[in-house]
Protein backbone atom coordinates (compact mmCIF):
# COMPACT_ATOMS: atom_id res chain seq x y z
CA UNK A 1 0.00 0.00 0.00
CA UNK A 2 2.76 2.45 0.63
CA UNK A 3 4.72 1.73 -2.32
CA UNK A 4 1.50 2.49 -4.32
CA UNK A 5 1.07 5.48 -2.52
CA UNK A 6 4.78 6.77 -3.05
CA UNK A 7 4.36 5.87 -6.89
CA UNK A 8 0.97 7.96 -7.12
CA UNK A 9 3.02 10.99 -5.10
CA UNK A 10 5.85 10.41 -7.69
CA UNK A 11 3.96 10.65 -10.69
CA UNK A 12 1.99 13.50 -9.53
CA UNK A 13 5.04 15.36 -8.73
CA UNK A 14 6.35 14.93 -12.13
CA UNK A 15 3.23 15.60 -14.23
CA UNK A 16 3.33 18.87 -11.86
CA UNK A 17 6.67 19.93 -13.08
CA UNK A 18 6.59 19.05 -16.40
CA UNK A 19 4.07 21.52 -16.46
CA UNK A 20 5.31 24.68 -18.75
CA UNK A 21 4.12 27.19 -16.39
CA UNK A 22 6.06 25.66 -13.56
CA UNK A 23 9.38 24.81 -15.17
CA UNK A 24 9.54 28.45 -16.29
CA UNK A 25 9.07 29.68 -13.11
CA UNK A 26 11.88 27.38 -11.67
CA UNK A 27 14.09 28.95 -14.51
CA UNK A 28 13.57 32.50 -13.27
CA UNK A 29 13.69 31.43 -9.52
CA UNK A 30 16.92 29.60 -10.40
CA UNK A 31 18.44 32.58 -11.94
CA UNK A 32 17.67 35.38 -9.29
CA UNK A 33 19.05 32.94 -6.33
CA UNK A 34 22.45 32.15 -8.81
CA UNK A 35 22.74 35.98 -9.34
CA UNK A 36 21.93 36.86 -5.71
CA UNK A 37 24.48 33.53 -4.37
CA UNK A 38 27.36 35.16 -6.66
CA UNK A 39 27.28 39.39 -5.69
CA UNK A 40 24.93 38.88 -2.45
CA UNK A 41 28.02 38.93 -0.50
CA UNK A 42 29.25 42.12 -1.69
CA UNK A 43 25.99 44.22 -2.14
CA UNK A 44 23.72 42.31 0.54
CA UNK A 45 21.65 39.07 -0.10
CA UNK A 46 17.98 40.59 0.68
CA UNK A 47 18.40 43.63 -1.90
CA UNK A 48 20.31 42.09 -4.49
CA UNK A 49 17.44 39.39 -4.50
CA UNK A 50 14.64 41.97 -4.11
CA UNK A 51 16.84 43.84 -7.17
CA UNK A 52 17.17 41.03 -9.79
CA UNK A 53 12.96 39.68 -9.12
CA UNK A 54 12.61 43.41 -10.22
CA UNK A 55 14.55 43.38 -13.24
CA UNK A 56 13.36 39.47 -13.87
CA UNK A 57 9.97 40.55 -13.53
CA UNK A 58 10.78 42.82 -16.53
CA UNK A 59 12.49 40.35 -18.52
CA UNK A 60 9.59 37.99 -18.23
CA UNK A 61 7.13 41.19 -19.63
CA UNK A 62 9.11 41.21 -22.72
CA UNK A 63 9.70 37.69 -22.75
CA UNK A 64 5.90 36.54 -22.59
CA UNK A 65 4.45 39.16 -24.75
CA UNK A 66 7.03 38.15 -27.40
CA UNK A 67 5.66 34.31 -26.99
CA UNK A 68 2.34 34.77 -26.62
CA UNK A 69 1.79 37.80 -28.66
CA UNK A 70 3.88 39.32 -31.64
CA UNK A 71 5.37 35.70 -32.33
CA UNK A 72 1.48 34.36 -33.14
CA UNK A 73 0.31 37.19 -34.45
CA UNK A 74 3.10 38.42 -36.74
CA UNK A 75 5.77 36.37 -37.03
CA UNK A 76 4.23 33.46 -38.01
CA UNK A 77 2.19 35.13 -40.30
CA UNK A 78 5.26 35.67 -42.13
CA UNK A 79 5.41 39.59 -41.21
CA UNK A 80 9.29 39.44 -40.25
CA UNK A 81 10.01 43.00 -40.59
CA UNK A 82 7.18 44.53 -38.52
CA UNK A 83 7.68 41.81 -35.30
CA UNK A 84 10.83 43.15 -35.45
CA UNK A 85 10.02 46.43 -35.35
CA UNK A 86 7.39 46.00 -32.49
CA UNK A 87 10.10 43.65 -30.56
CA UNK A 88 12.38 46.82 -30.92
CA UNK A 89 10.04 49.27 -29.55
CA UNK A 90 8.85 46.92 -26.77
CA UNK A 91 12.50 46.93 -25.17
CA UNK A 92 12.77 50.46 -25.76
CA UNK A 93 9.84 50.96 -24.10
CA UNK A 94 9.87 48.69 -21.15
CA UNK A 95 14.11 48.75 -20.48
CA UNK A 96 14.18 52.13 -18.78
CA UNK A 97 11.05 51.23 -16.94
CA UNK A 98 12.91 48.17 -15.34
CA UNK A 99 15.74 50.61 -15.09
CA UNK A 100 14.21 53.73 -13.02
CA UNK A 101 12.07 50.70 -10.95
CA UNK A 102 15.72 49.49 -9.79
CA UNK A 103 16.83 52.91 -9.25
CA UNK A 104 13.81 53.66 -6.68
CA UNK A 105 14.04 50.35 -5.02
CA UNK A 106 17.91 51.05 -4.10
CA UNK A 107 17.18 54.96 -3.67
CA UNK A 108 14.42 54.64 -1.36
CA UNK A 109 16.07 51.23 0.40
CA UNK A 110 19.81 51.69 0.22
CA UNK A 111 21.52 54.89 0.64
CA UNK A 112 24.89 53.78 -0.82
CA UNK A 113 24.45 56.39 -4.22
CA UNK A 114 27.27 53.95 -5.90
CA UNK A 115 24.93 51.36 -6.22
CA UNK A 116 22.31 53.86 -7.23
CA UNK A 117 24.37 55.44 -10.28
CA UNK A 118 25.39 51.91 -11.54
CA UNK A 119 21.96 51.55 -11.89
CA UNK A 120 21.53 54.54 -14.63
CA UNK A 121 25.09 53.77 -15.63
CA UNK A 122 24.09 50.45 -16.91
CA UNK A 123 20.97 51.14 -18.90
CA UNK A 124 22.28 50.97 -22.48
CA UNK A 125 23.39 47.11 -21.14
CA UNK A 126 20.27 46.56 -19.86
CA UNK A 127 18.84 47.82 -22.74
CA UNK A 128 21.07 45.26 -24.86
CA UNK A 129 20.74 42.14 -22.36
CA UNK A 130 16.72 42.50 -22.52
CA UNK A 131 16.50 42.59 -26.24
CA UNK A 132 18.93 39.37 -26.50
CA UNK A 133 16.33 37.17 -23.94
CA UNK A 134 13.24 38.80 -26.11
CA UNK A 135 15.89 37.53 -29.65
CA UNK A 136 16.56 34.18 -27.52
CA UNK A 137 13.26 33.65 -26.61
CA UNK A 138 12.12 33.81 -30.11
CA UNK A 139 14.74 31.48 -31.44
CA UNK A 140 14.04 28.74 -28.88
CA UNK A 141 10.12 28.75 -29.90
CA UNK A 142 11.28 28.73 -33.35
CA UNK A 143 12.84 25.94 -32.53
CA UNK A 144 10.55 24.13 -30.26
CA UNK A 145 7.67 24.82 -32.89
CA UNK A 146 9.78 22.76 -35.41
CA UNK A 147 10.39 19.98 -33.18
CA UNK A 148 6.81 19.37 -32.21
CA UNK A 149 5.99 19.55 -35.71
CA UNK A 150 8.45 16.65 -37.20
CA UNK A 151 7.54 14.90 -34.03
CA UNK A 152 3.73 15.14 -35.33
CA UNK A 153 4.85 15.10 -38.86
CA UNK A 154 6.38 12.12 -37.99
CA UNK A 155 4.25 10.24 -35.99
CA UNK A 156 1.20 11.12 -38.61
CA UNK A 157 3.69 9.28 -41.28
CA UNK A 158 4.10 5.95 -39.17
CA UNK A 159 -0.04 5.58 -38.51
CA UNK A 160 -0.38 6.20 -42.22
CA UNK A 161 2.13 3.15 -43.30
CA UNK A 162 1.09 1.26 -39.97
CA UNK A 163 -2.30 1.63 -42.08
CA UNK A 164 -1.46 1.00 -45.02
CA UNK A 165 0.40 -2.08 -44.52
CA UNK A 166 -2.93 -3.48 -42.49
CA UNK A 167 -4.80 -2.71 -45.53
CA UNK A 168 -2.14 -4.44 -47.63
CA UNK A 169 -1.89 -7.55 -45.59
CA UNK A 170 -6.12 -8.00 -45.40
CA UNK A 171 -6.25 -7.86 -48.99
CA UNK A 172 -3.81 -10.95 -48.95
CA UNK A 173 -5.14 -12.78 -45.92
CA UNK A 174 -8.46 -13.69 -47.34
CA UNK A 175 -7.44 -14.25 -50.82
CA UNK A 176 -4.94 -17.11 -49.77
CA UNK A 177 -7.67 -18.52 -47.85
CA UNK A 178 -9.74 -18.88 -50.77
CA UNK A 179 -7.47 -20.40 -52.41
CA UNK A 180 -5.93 -22.79 -50.31
CA UNK A 181 -9.34 -24.23 -49.46
CA UNK A 182 -10.23 -24.53 -53.23
CA UNK A 183 -6.87 -26.43 -53.65
CA UNK A 184 -8.23 -28.67 -50.60
CA UNK A 185 -11.79 -29.27 -52.29
CA UNK A 186 -10.42 -30.01 -55.78
CA UNK A 187 -7.90 -32.63 -53.78
CA UNK A 188 -11.28 -34.24 -51.37
CA UNK A 189 -12.94 -34.77 -54.77
CA UNK A 190 -10.31 -37.18 -56.03
CA UNK A 191 -10.93 -38.95 -52.73
CA UNK A 192 -7.00 -38.83 -52.18
CA UNK A 193 -5.47 -40.72 -49.22
CA UNK A 194 -3.03 -38.06 -48.21
CA UNK A 195 -6.91 -35.81 -46.80
CA UNK A 196 -5.51 -35.77 -43.58
CA UNK A 197 -1.89 -34.27 -44.92
CA UNK A 198 -3.17 -32.18 -46.67
CA UNK A 199 -6.02 -31.00 -43.69
CA UNK A 200 -2.78 -30.52 -41.28
CA UNK A 201 -0.65 -28.28 -43.75
CA UNK A 202 -3.95 -25.88 -44.62
CA UNK A 203 -4.34 -25.94 -40.83
CA UNK A 204 -0.60 -24.74 -40.72
CA UNK A 205 -1.00 -22.18 -42.95
CA UNK A 206 -3.95 -20.81 -41.50
CA UNK A 207 -2.83 -20.51 -38.43
CA UNK A 208 0.30 -18.92 -39.71
CA UNK A 209 -1.84 -16.29 -41.50
CA UNK A 210 -4.11 -15.30 -38.78
CA UNK A 211 -1.87 -15.42 -36.32
CA UNK A 212 1.19 -15.45 -36.34
CA UNK A 213 1.21 -12.80 -39.21
CA UNK A 214 -0.26 -10.36 -37.04
CA UNK A 215 3.33 -9.53 -35.98
CA UNK A 216 5.31 -6.40 -37.97
CA UNK A 217 8.30 -9.39 -38.32
CA UNK A 218 8.21 -13.06 -38.03
CA UNK A 219 11.14 -15.98 -37.75
CA UNK A 220 12.68 -16.54 -41.49
CA UNK A 221 11.78 -20.18 -40.66
CA UNK A 222 8.32 -19.89 -39.89
CA UNK A 223 8.08 -17.65 -43.63
CA UNK A 224 10.14 -20.36 -45.23
CA UNK A 225 7.46 -23.28 -43.62
CA UNK A 226 4.63 -21.75 -44.41
CA UNK A 227 6.07 -21.93 -48.36
CA UNK A 228 6.88 -25.26 -47.91
CA UNK A 229 2.99 -25.93 -47.08
CA UNK A 230 1.61 -23.77 -50.02
CA UNK A 231 3.92 -26.14 -52.13
CA UNK A 232 3.15 -28.81 -51.04
CA UNK A 233 -0.47 -28.37 -51.23
CA UNK A 234 0.20 -27.11 -55.01
CA UNK A 235 2.44 -30.39 -55.66
CA UNK A 236 -0.59 -33.07 -54.44
CA UNK A 237 -2.83 -30.96 -56.26
CA UNK A 238 -1.03 -30.80 -59.51
CA UNK A 239 0.06 -33.88 -59.83
CA UNK A 240 2.82 -35.37 -61.94
CA UNK A 241 2.11 -32.48 -64.65
CA UNK A 242 4.36 -29.56 -63.59
CA UNK A 243 7.63 -29.48 -61.61
CA UNK A 244 7.96 -28.20 -58.39
CA UNK A 245 11.58 -27.02 -57.28
CA UNK A 246 12.07 -25.55 -53.66
CA UNK A 247 16.25 -24.87 -52.85
CA UNK A 248 17.48 -22.95 -50.06
CA UNK A 249 20.74 -21.93 -49.82
CA UNK A 250 22.31 -21.02 -46.94
CA UNK A 251 22.16 -20.71 -42.68
CA UNK A 252 18.99 -20.20 -41.14
CA UNK A 253 19.20 -18.79 -37.36
CA UNK A 254 17.27 -15.85 -35.55
CA UNK A 255 16.28 -13.92 -38.93
CA UNK A 256 13.32 -12.36 -39.34
CA UNK A 257 11.17 -10.97 -42.24
CA UNK A 258 7.72 -9.09 -42.59
CA UNK A 259 5.05 -12.04 -43.60
CA UNK A 260 3.94 -12.70 -46.39
CA UNK A 261 6.34 -11.29 -48.90
CA UNK A 262 7.49 -14.20 -51.14
CA UNK A 263 3.74 -15.70 -51.38
CA UNK A 264 1.97 -13.13 -53.95
CA UNK A 265 4.67 -13.89 -56.36
CA UNK A 266 5.01 -17.45 -56.13
CA UNK A 267 1.05 -18.07 -55.92
CA UNK A 268 1.40 -16.02 -59.19
CA UNK A 269 3.21 -18.59 -60.93
CA UNK A 270 0.50 -21.44 -60.61
CA UNK A 271 -2.35 -18.87 -61.30
CA UNK A 272 -1.16 -17.05 -64.30
CA UNK A 273 1.64 -19.68 -65.41
CA UNK A 274 1.84 -23.25 -64.63
CA UNK A 275 -2.30 -23.73 -64.47
CA UNK A 276 -3.36 -22.76 -67.74
CA UNK A 277 -0.18 -25.28 -69.22
CA UNK A 278 -1.13 -29.04 -70.56
CA UNK A 279 2.33 -30.58 -69.48
CA UNK A 280 5.70 -30.05 -68.95
CA UNK A 281 5.41 -26.61 -67.09
CA UNK A 282 7.43 -25.89 -63.64
CA UNK A 283 7.66 -23.45 -61.18
CA UNK A 284 11.29 -23.09 -59.17
CA UNK A 285 11.69 -21.18 -56.12
CA UNK A 286 15.39 -20.18 -55.00
CA UNK A 287 16.02 -18.71 -51.33
CA UNK A 288 19.45 -17.96 -50.36
CA UNK A 289 19.91 -16.61 -46.77
CA UNK A 290 22.53 -15.11 -45.85
CA UNK A 291 22.89 -13.45 -42.03
CA UNK A 292 21.30 -9.81 -43.15
CA UNK A 293 19.84 -10.31 -46.39
CA UNK A 294 17.84 -12.94 -48.81
CA UNK A 295 17.99 -13.56 -52.25
CA UNK A 296 14.45 -15.00 -54.06
CA UNK A 297 14.12 -16.13 -57.23
CA UNK A 298 11.05 -17.20 -58.85
CA UNK A 299 10.94 -18.48 -62.37
CA UNK A 300 7.78 -20.18 -63.73
CA UNK A 301 6.81 -21.46 -67.11
CA UNK A 302 4.14 -19.72 -69.60
CA UNK A 303 1.17 -21.28 -71.61
CA UNK A 304 1.67 -20.75 -75.19
CA UNK A 305 -1.20 -18.57 -75.54
CA UNK A 306 -1.12 -16.14 -72.54
CA UNK A 307 -4.29 -15.26 -70.22
CA UNK A 308 -5.16 -11.69 -70.84
CA UNK A 309 -4.13 -10.93 -67.45
CA UNK A 310 -0.54 -12.44 -66.94
CA UNK A 311 1.73 -10.75 -65.39
CA UNK A 312 -0.76 -7.50 -64.31
CA UNK A 313 -1.93 -9.43 -61.22
CA UNK A 314 0.22 -10.88 -58.64
CA UNK A 315 -1.49 -12.52 -55.81
CA UNK A 316 -4.79 -10.91 -56.40
CA UNK A 317 -4.47 -7.56 -55.30
CA UNK A 318 -1.25 -6.58 -57.79
CA UNK A 319 1.91 -6.00 -58.73
CA UNK A 320 1.32 -2.17 -57.70
CA UNK A 321 0.33 -3.13 -54.22
CA UNK A 322 3.04 -5.60 -53.73
CA UNK A 323 5.72 -2.91 -54.63
CA UNK A 324 4.31 -0.43 -51.94
CA UNK A 325 4.22 -2.65 -49.11
CA UNK A 326 7.63 -3.93 -50.48
CA UNK A 327 8.38 0.28 -49.86
CA UNK A 328 6.48 0.92 -46.75
CA UNK A 329 8.69 -2.06 -44.72
CA UNK A 330 12.08 -1.99 -46.62
CA UNK A 331 12.42 1.39 -48.75
CA UNK A 332 15.76 1.85 -49.65
CA UNK A 333 16.57 -1.88 -48.82
CA UNK A 334 15.44 -4.23 -51.45
CA UNK A 335 16.11 -4.55 -55.26
CA UNK A 336 13.24 -5.91 -57.17
CA UNK A 337 13.83 -7.24 -60.91
CA UNK A 338 10.76 -8.60 -62.68
CA UNK A 339 11.84 -10.44 -66.22
CA UNK A 340 8.51 -11.13 -68.21
CA UNK A 341 9.84 -13.28 -71.47
CA UNK A 342 7.84 -15.34 -74.27
CA UNK A 343 8.34 -18.34 -72.43
CA UNK A 344 8.83 -17.87 -68.78
CA UNK A 345 8.26 -15.28 -66.01
CA UNK A 346 10.95 -14.59 -63.57
CA UNK A 347 10.98 -12.36 -60.21
CA UNK A 348 14.48 -11.57 -58.41
CA UNK A 349 14.08 -10.12 -55.02
CA UNK A 350 16.90 -9.27 -52.62
CA UNK A 351 15.42 -8.06 -49.43
CA UNK A 352 18.16 -6.50 -46.26
CA UNK A 353 17.18 -8.07 -43.54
Amino acid sequence: MTETHDSSTIGKTQAFLSRREVYHVLMWVFYIVTITATYGDDLGYVNTFINQTIRCSFYAIVVYFNLYYLIPKYLNQTNFFFYAVLLLLVVIVVSPISSFCQYLFLYLFDDRTMMQKEVLDTQSAQFFLTFMLAGSSTLVKIITDWQRSQRVSAELQKQTMKSEIRFLKSQINPHFLFNTLNSLYALTLKKSDKAPEIVLKLSEMMRYMLYECNEKKVPLENEIKYLQNYLDLERLRQGNKIEVVFDIEGEINEQKIAPLMFIPFLENSFKHGVNHSINNGYVRFSLKVKEKEVDVTISNSKPSTPTAQYGKRVGGIGLTNIKRRLELLYGGHYELNIDDQPEDYNVHLKIEL
